[in-house]
């Protein structure tokens, strides 16, 4: 099915922060802080108003040190923040400890009808637990996570990947973004969207965490769940061909991606105008 890129969510000038949303980031632990800071500032810089980390009291000290734009809480005040918050985005750098487990089972169930983007250790979590997911979410897996959601071999997802998005998809009741030199988005409703944009250059660490902050900004400002992922998904990579444009395939960094995020929304822009 032919699917057009959407439209990138208007600005009103009569705004203020909370028109654009407010994330709830749970991410980050004791050994993996970078995850925390850049998926909150990747959401920030796609355009979402508000961005509140809620993390380990070290990974707290390290993103406060980088990003003084984002807000910073304790893993206790989750069930509080999530009442004020319009997305939820949960995974990145959260490690698989049992207090990690906990807390991604607790905040889920908070979640409701929040929008809700799951990504890395908190796909790791779901594949190994009997959870209930709210009904507004999008999974992120790379192929060896969607592996362990479908319980298959690695070779099998790498060998179907437009299967095995829809076999998420399906299991889980949500919108997958299956990560690879060419990302598959599918919905429930069987829409199928290839990805162009990208290149090796994103095949580092910490570009997924990049790419899941993009996704839940656009969500932040009311984009619905597939276009929001379409989109983030088609900007990420497109940031990425601008970065190794000028920095090459070898030298960029996944900060060097978030640094190009709006040059590509000023390209995307061009092309819609």
């Amino acid at each position: 099915m032919d699917y057009k890129l959407p439209q990138l969510p208007e600005r009103e000038e009569n705004s203020n922060k909370g028109t654009f949303g407010k994330i709830l980031n749970v991410s980050g632990s004791e050994y993996m802080t970078g995850a925390a800071y850049l998926s909150s500032i990747a959401a920030l810089k796609i355009g979402a108003g508000y961005v509140e980390l809620a993390s380990h009291e070290d990974c707290l000290r390290a993103v406060s040190s980088l990003a003084p734009e984002v807000v910073l809480s304790p893993i206790n005040r989750i069930s509080e923040i999530i009442k004020t918050s319009t997305v939820l985005l949960i995974g990145c750098g959260l490690s698989i400890t049992n207090e990690a487990v906990e807390t991604f089972k607790n905040t889920i169930a908070l979640a409701e009808q929040l929008p809700a983007v799951i990504d890395a250790d908190g796909l790791n979590i779901l594949s190994n637990n009997n959870i209930k997911l709210p009904e507004n979410v999008i999974l992120t897996p790379h192929p060896k996570e969607a592996a362990r959601l479908l319980n298959c071999t690695l070779d099998h997802v790498l060998m179907n990947m437009e299967k095995c998005a829809m076999d998420i998809t399906s299991k889980y009741n949500c919108i997958t973004v299956l990560k690879s030199h060419r990302t598959i988005v599918t919905s429930q409703y069987g829409t199928i969207y290839h990805n162009k944009t990208g290149n090796s250059a994103l095949a580092k660490a910490g570009s997924g965490d990049v790419l899941a902050g993009m996704i839940a900004g656009l969500l932040a400002q009311h984009m619905n769940l597939f276009d929001a992922s379409v989109l983030g998904v088609y900007l990420h990579g497109l940031a990425g061909d601008l970065a190794k444009n000028d920095l090459s395939a070898y030298g960029v960094l996944a900060s060097d991606t978030i640094r190009y995020i709006p040059y590509a929304i000023k390209n995307y822009l061009i092309q819609k105008s």
